[in-house]
């Protein structure tokens, strides 16, 4: 199972696995929601009061079952149509702060704006997009700790109209929010660099296919899984080690095994 877990790490989808390994998806699924949750308990555990000086966050977007104007159409429950990954990334040691799986509201917002208070120590530099309950949010919570600014990309037009692909950005706005942020270091290109790695490894974010979460909690394991196994298993390519060694959280590298043995003390 280890295997099978690895490689759901590195993009493979859940009937892949099924037709190449012969291990039924449902025992594939339970296993990955079992390790996943797991591994939700570790990192809360295990990523407290980091010391950090310039933090970035952002919004990943997935969907449950089907798309949020689909389950608007059929009048469904809030746990299936769209839902968004908040991440918070340390620029210098690339760690993985905190995340949280919800909607894009405030209420999941401020939720996620707690977990980095409790995930982070001191006083640090903090981007975000610009999502509007940020401004409101992250003064509320983190307060005095933080010189906060938001960075808004202005898109063009997408050169070719019949291409699935953004337009090309053609201003970034930058605006102080609370403190004294310096301006040269108001970036949200490493978290978005980060958002697209998770894309990459995790095969239910791909986009236009059927690949994506068929329930709310599978979704939520499969997050937690790969966050702990990205700071703590998964070397970064410039820093030559994981986040979790630069962050001074581990002295090796850990293996899947490791990790999930880990997990399994909390």
């Amino acid at each position: 199972m280890l295997m099978i877990l690895n490689m759901l790490l590195e993009g493979s989808s859940i009937r892949s696995l099924e037709r190449v390994h012969h291990v039924g998806r449902n025992t594939i699924i339970a296993a990955m929601v079992a390790a996943g949750e797991k591994c939700q308990a570790f990192m809360e555990k295990k990523v407290q009061d980091v010391p950090v000086k310039d933090v970035q966050c952002d919004e990943i977007w997935g969907f449950v079952a089907m798309k949020e104007k689909t389950r608007l159409r059929l009048k469904r429950e809030e746990s299936v149509g769209d839902v968004w990954c908040f991440t918070a990334i340390e620029r210098h040691t690339k760690l993985i702060l905190t995340w949280h799986v919800g909607k894009r509201t405030p209420t999941d917002t401020a939720i996620f704006a707690d977990n980095l208070y409790h995930a982070t120590s001191g006083r640090f530099q903090l981007t975000t997009d610009g999502f509007t309950p940020y401004r409101t949010v992250i003064p509320a919570i983190l307060g005095g700790r933080v010189d906060f600014a938001t960075l808004v990309k202005v898109y063009g037009d997408a050169a070719d109209e019949g291409r699935y692909s953004p337009g090309v950005v053609v201003e970034t706005i930058s605006t102080a929010r609370l403190g004294d942020p310096d301006e040269y270091r108001v970036c949200t290109s490493h978290v978005e660099r980060s958002n697209k790695t998770l894309r990459m490894q995790i095969r239910r974010l791909t986009r236009l296919t059927d690949a994506h979460s068929k329930k709310w909690e599978n979704h939520e394991a499969a997050m937690a899984l790969f966050f702990a196994f990205y700071n703590f298993c998964r070397k970064h390519m410039t820093l030559k080690m994981t986040p979790a060694q630069k962050s001074g959280l581990t002295t090796e590298t850990w293996t899947l095994e490791r990790l999930l043995a880990e997990a399994s003390r909390i």
